[in-house]
């Protein structure tokens, strides 16, 4: 068996979630304490009751772009494209068509050329007025996850719902999953409750959805991804891990962006790609939990749930949040690591 083979496991298809809890805080919360061992249910409304008095949570404020799009080609025809990356009139973009150089398409009323040939898609570039991010926000489609294929949700729902609530910065393929559960009144509770917020950014791409392979493993690197962490933010997460405070990422996205910026007792690199593969044997440098969800099977999200936790104890803590019905995946349940 290989090492990726051992982080698989099985689950009821129809518990694959189609769409998220309503309201969102509704959804169920499985605790688990590593000092103790111990093993609660609740729901996430109720979160507040298992964080340590001072907690400081890590929010990633990314924002879902709706990155499915539609072209005509000016000989008749549409193609469907999803945009990978790049800013205002330069960016790629996936395609299912052979597309050439010099190939003029229909955005709306724009019209964008191909002007590279990539290995993961094509470079397109139009004209100084255009802004790929706005162009999506009017005409574009949220992608959801390929394993959610029967959500009873509208597109315009889709798109309110595929993201936070505290959503801020465009970037992103898919949403940081964990921070789906928060409403902004729970939010408020959590603040009176003395619960500390900070917000860091990692825009998530499309490689966290691809299959892990024997060479991520050996090599101990993912798909690349940009984070940034305002220097405010790491001054002020610095300050209360001095204070004793216990600081929790929500959502594995967070906590990549702690780990790759945080090196010899500082917040070193603040912006930046990283492409770290955290995973069971490797040390947390700084996070001192997680709240997360339950992920595919054979994932690198998974495998860095182990590293809190050890595979046998992350396999364990799914089977049991199986047995007891959670929803999986993307729009699914919660777990809290402490």
């Amino acid at each position: 068996m290989s090492i990726i083979d051992k982080y698989d496991y099985e689950f009821p298809p129809d518990l694959i979630a189609q769409k998220p809890a309503h309201p969102r805080d509704s959804a169920k919360l499985l605790i688990y304490d590593r000092k103790t061992k111990a093993v609660s249910f609740d729901i996430f409304k109720n979160i507040g009751k298992y964080l340590p008095e001072g907690t400081v949570l890590v929010l990633n404020e990314t924002k879902v772009l709706p990155a499915r799009f539609e072209v005509a080609k000016l000989t008749g025809g549409k193609i469907k494209l999803l945009y990978l990356s790049g800013e205002k009139n330069i960016f790629s973009a996936l395609s299912p068509r052979r597309l050439h150089p010099g190939e003029v398409l229909k955005f709306g009323s724009k019209e964008i050329t191909v002007t590279k040939v990539l290995e993961d898609g094509y470079r397109f570039k139009a004209d100084k007025s255009f802004d790929i991010k706005k162009e999506l926000e009017k005409y574009g489609d949220t992608p959801l996850p390929p394993y959610i294929k029967n959500s009873p949700l509208s597109r315009s729902e889709i798109k309110k719902e595929y993201q936070t609530v505290f959503a801020k910065k465009y970037g992103s393929v898919a949403a940081p999953t964990a921070s789906l559960h928060f409403t902004k009144k729970l939010l408020e509770s959590l603040k009176k409750q003395g619960i500390k917020e900070e917000k860091v950014t990692l825009h998530v791409g499309l490689g966290t959805f691809a299959t892990v392979t024997e060479e991520n493993i050996k090599e101990g690197r993912l798909h690349s991804e940009y984070y940034e962490i305002n220097k405010g933010v790491a001054d002020k997460l610095i300050l209360a891990k001095k204070h004793g405070n216990v600081v929790i990422p929500v959502g594995t996205t967070a906590l990549r962006t702690l780990e790759s910026a945080f090196e010899r007792d500082k917040f070193e690199k603040l912006s930046g790609d990283t492409d770290i593969f955290i995973k069971e044997g490797d040390k947390l440098k700084f996070a001192d939990g997680l709240i997360t969800n339950f992920h595919v099977p054979k994932s690198s999200l998974i495998m860095l749930v182990s590293a809190l936790i050890g595979r046998e104890k992350t396999l364990e803590l799914y089977n049991l949040a199986i047995k007891n019905k959670f929803r999986l995946f993307s729009f699914g349940d919660a777990m809290l690591i402490l």
